[in-house]
């Protein structure tokens, strides 16, 4: 054990940064009075969503289905095998990173029949070099905090005793929800007189924090000289 005297602090940093990637998920959907219809129709709106996602090329990054479901809609609620209807859904989660695009896009799947279309959700990459930039500005000012404290006592870091993350989170200035989209009945082909126009889309802030917890040895105090 060594006696010499330590200095504990908290270093942080405070990083706001554009984001990375978008995040959209689509809900299309079908109601038919046959459920073998409700199926076909599901799989036609399904595809034809696919196909206008991914002519969108490396502007996708992450595309993925995330669920599906066939569901009979009753007439009344008591009386079992009364059905009205078949409603399908397929839920399509993807990732966007090219955002010149985006606004394009968003309003190209809003189009399709019977497809929601919600977000964009703004964010970083998991492994963004970002947490990491954080980190060591947070760990650099816990260094000049203690070595500050030091020079006040007229001593000088000698050590490291502990270096302890408190932990990395990541949020966005905006407040306001994602945007949410209901298609019509109806959809125009890419480039034809009926198509949308993109809707003009801001990318919100990312505040990214970092903050560590550190320990240091440091060289008696000189607790008789004059603080300045």
């Amino acid at each position: 054990m060594t006696n010499a005297p330590l200095i504990s602090v908290r270093g942080e940093a405070v990083l706001e940064v554009e984001p990375e990637i978008a995040r959209l998920s689509v809900h299309v959907q079908t109601q038919e009075r046959d459920r073998r219809t409700a199926l076909d129709r599901l799989v036609e709106r399904n595809q034809r969503c696919l196909e206008l996602i991914k002519s969108y090329g490396d502007a996708i990054e992450k595309l993925e289905t995330g669920g599906l479901s066939i569901s009979p809609q009753l007439k009344y609620r008591r009386k079992e095998g009364d059905i009205r209807a078949y409603q399908g859904t397929v839920w399509i989660r993807l990732v966007v990173v090219d955002f010149a695009a985006l606004g394009e896009l968003v309003t190209r799947l809003g189009d399709l029949e019977r497809t929601y279309v919600h977000g964009p959700d703004w964010g970083l990459r998991r492994d963004s070099e970002v947490y990491k930039r954080a980190a060591r500005q947070a760990a650099g000012e816990a260094v000049e905090r203690a070595r500050s404290y030091a020079e006040a006592l007229g001593a000088r870091l000698t050590g490291l005793v502990e270096l302890a993350d408190e932990g990395l989170t990541s949020d966005t200035r905006a407040t306001a929800q994602p945007m949410a989209v209901m298609a019509g009945y109806g959809a125009a082909p890419r480039g034809g007189a009926d198509e949308p126009q993109a809707i003009d889309l801001e990318p919100a802030t990312q505040i990214v924090r970092a903050a560590v917890e550190a320990r240091f040895t440091a060289t008696p105090p000189d607790l008789e000289q004059e603080v300045s």
